[in-house]
């Protein structure tokens, strides 16, 4: 590079290429500028070592330019976003799905490559399993990842990385799971128990299964709900491995979740168009005490993307009466059936919810262009604050870049001081936070 100093015409070259802007055919056009000048002035080996040079930079430009950024203030929100994964195709977990310890000093995520760690203090990534796998969810008191990785289900401690099979057994992955109870000793699901192959159970199941949602979602849901396969639950024993099976059904079973406080309550949806289902239900693992959470009372109402809150006392979702109409964020009281309505106006309804660990305050991953409430709905990243029976609603994250087929899957950092949630808003997917204080 000693032989063209700045001011000489190659190094001028050099920068009209690599001007900010400049596309990629321009930047490795530049292999051709003045070739017939080379040719003539230049000996072949330093025009060799020049193709070297010129190669290496490109590349590293081209890396630069596709790096999206590491922090910054949200100029429409004034909110201090950052990015927490390195790895492009990095995603957190499905909204109900737990991935903090107890601490809250780490937190689990999906690569391309396997799972990793992040220390939420520190920001040091670390992989603990190689190898593609699926159904992630967290036991925050053990400090272990639970997960299906082919046949098998497998506990893999986030400190140590010691690993061990739970069990294996292949129809467990054909339905909803994993979910570990309060005092994670024990995982549930749903499976499918017609043997015949299985489409896929659900688009949004955590894991490493395809992120994107299919554009013609909703008439899979009505066809695999038409089909009336057999299914039933399931329970793992966490120590022994031993599987036990309960409610058989022919309903499709899925989003199958464990009360965060009671070790023997299950939660789970009857899946399918969600206008012609009562969806949410819950079971004791002794197969006793079914219950339907929500039924509808009027043409067209749907409930759903049901979530426990924090203390176990509440089922949180999303209902509109009717559909695409009038949307509030609901909950019902398990002890007491009581029901819960925040009125949210079109603009700032969310796929999915989530509540706080002190259950104070809420978070929304907005919706696409093709969403139940589009035309007219946000792309935001939502913080809702309850306040004397309505929720103020405040905007976090742009996302109008966000292609909503990856869906953002909003949860709040055990310390609330952060709303963690995946996006491809610039380009390649990856695990983002907003701070939920606004930027000084």
């Amino acid at each position: 590079m000693a032989a063209n100093p700045d001011g000489s015409p190659r190094a001028r070259e050099l920068r009209e290429v690599f001007r900010p802007g400049g596309t990629n055919a321009e930047r490795f056009a530049v292999q051709n500028i003045g070739a017939e000048r080379s040719r003539e002035s230049i000996p072949r080996r330093t025009d060799v070592k020049w193709l070297v040079c010129l190669l290496v930079t490109a590349v590293g430009y081209a890396a630069a330019v596709d790096e999206p950024p590491s922090d910054w203030v949200d100029s429409a929100t004034g909110h201090r976003v950052i990015r927490l994964s390195r790895e492009t195709g990095s995603a957190s977990l499905y909204f109900h799905q737990n991935e903090y310890t107890a601490a809250g000093d780490k937190m689990v995520f999906t690569t391309p490559s396997g799972i990793s760690t992040i220390d939420l203090e520190t920001r040091k990534i670390e992989q603990i399993v190689e190898g593609r796998t699926a159904a992630l969810v967290v036991g925050r008191k053990t400090r272990q990842v639970f997960y299906f990785k082919d046949s098998t289900v497998y506990a893999t401690n986030l400190d140590t990385r010691a690993t061990r099979s739970v069990v294996t057994a292949a129809e467990l992955r054909s339905g909803s799971g994993l979910t570990v109870n309060a005092d994670e000793t024990r995982l549930a699901g749903s499976f499918v128990e017609d043997p015949r192959p299985s489409e896929p159970t659900s688009p949004t199941t955590s894991g490493q299964r395809s992120l994107v949602i299919p554009n013609a979602q909703e008439a899979s849901l009505e066809a695999r709900w038409a089909a009336r396969r057999p299914m039933a639950l399931y329970t793992i024993d966490v120590a022994s491995g031993a599987v036990s099976k309960f409610h058989h059904s022919t309903d499709w079973l899925n989003h199958v979740q464990f009360s965060p406080t009671d070790s023997g309550l299950l939660m789970f949806c009857h899946e399918g168009p969600w206008h012609k289902v009562d969806r949410i239900w819950t079971i004791r693992t002794d197969g006793s005490g079914l219950r339907l959470m929500h039924k509808r009372t009027m043409d067209m109402e749907i409930a759903g993307h049901e979530f426990f809150s924090p203390d176990g006392q509440t089922i949180w979702y999303d209902l509109q009466t009717p559909k695409s109409q009038v949307f509030w964020l609901a909950g019902v009281r398990i002890a007491t059936g009581e029901t819960i309505r925040y009125r949210l106006e079109r603009e700032h309804w969310s796929v999915h919810f989530n509540a706080s660990p002190d259950g104070k305050l809420f978070a929304g991953d907005g919706g696409g262009p093709n969403s139940v409430a589009a035309p007219g709905n946000g792309q935001w990243i939502y913080l809702y604050t309850p306040v004397n029976g309505v929720l103020k609603v405040e905007r976090l994250v742009d996302l109008s870049k966000h292609d909503y087929r990856l869906e953002p899957n909003v949860s709040f950092t055990p310390d609330q001081k952060w709303i963690v949630f995946r996006s491809n808003m610039h380009g390649g997917t990856h695990v983002y936070a907003v701070e939920v204080t606004k930027a000084q």
